[in-house]
């Protein structure tokens, strides 16, 4: 049994960061998945798939998987690079390029 912890990214379709704060234990996936023959859906009898664990901090996850005796990794989150762009930097006469209709 074996496990991922992970902070997850901020949505692409909006630009909150609601939900970013929080670490998340997910387990990986023990059994294959099959393919029903019938009706093409893919099945799994792997129920941990579907648990998904949330903590406040890193360290608690990690004391979390030590206490079961769960293998785990820690994936570290990638912060965003922020550029700060000012609306009146459109209109600035040292711009770059030439401000056009």
């Amino acid at each position: 049994m074996s496990a991922k912890i992970y902070r997850p990214a901020k949505t692409a379709m909006q630009s909150g960061k609601a939900k970013t704060h929080v670490w998340i234990l997910e387990f990986d996936q023990a059994i294959p998945r099959k393919i029903d023959p019938m009706m093409g859906y893919t099945s799994s009898a792997d129920t941990r798939q579907q648990v998904k664990l949330t903590f406040e901090t890193q360290e608690q996850a990690e004391a979390y998987a030590q206490r079961e005796g769960i293998e785990y990794r820690v994936l570290q989150p990638k912060e965003a690079k922020r550029q700060v762009v000012s609306y009146t930097d459109n209109f600035k006469f040292s711009r770059q390029q030439p401000w056009t209709h």
